[in-house]
């Protein structure tokens, strides 16, 4: 079992930028994929950015270049940083845990964090 915490979420203006982070109970040099989900109201959910282990990123194409997500192992935590934020990137932003497992993979989920970018 992995509990994730997410923090750094609020209200920014566009053009501005915000860092998320995501708290592991536990260490995470274990877990196989971090990623980092968003949801808008009345919309799915949708990827946003994952890294693996060895740390292999991707990103939706909707974010590449103004995303980055990290990893720090040491200190159990993902970031998530968010640049040149736009309107459409108001949403909830959740963090996932992934651990490869037979018979099938176990998934964690943070409680979420809400951005809110205003034009």
């Amino acid at each position: 079992q992995v509990q994730l915490v997410e923090s750094g979420g609020g209200l920014v203006q566009a053009g501005g930028s915000l860092r998320l982070s995501c708290a592991a109970s536990r260490s995470i040099f274990s877990i196989n994929v971090m990623g980092w989900y968003r949801q808008a109201p009345g919309k799915q959910r949708e990827l946003v950015a994952g890294i693996t282990s060895g740390g292999t990123t991707n990103y939706a194409d909707s974010v590449k270049g103004r995303f980055t997500i990290s990893r720090d192992n040491a200190k159990n935590t993902v970031y998530l940083q968010m640049n040149s934020l736009e309107p459409e990137d108001t949403a909830v932003y959740y963090c996932k845990a992934v651990q490869f497992s037979l018979p099938g993979n176990r998934n964690y989920w943070g409680q979420g964090t809400q951005v809110t970018v205003s034009s």
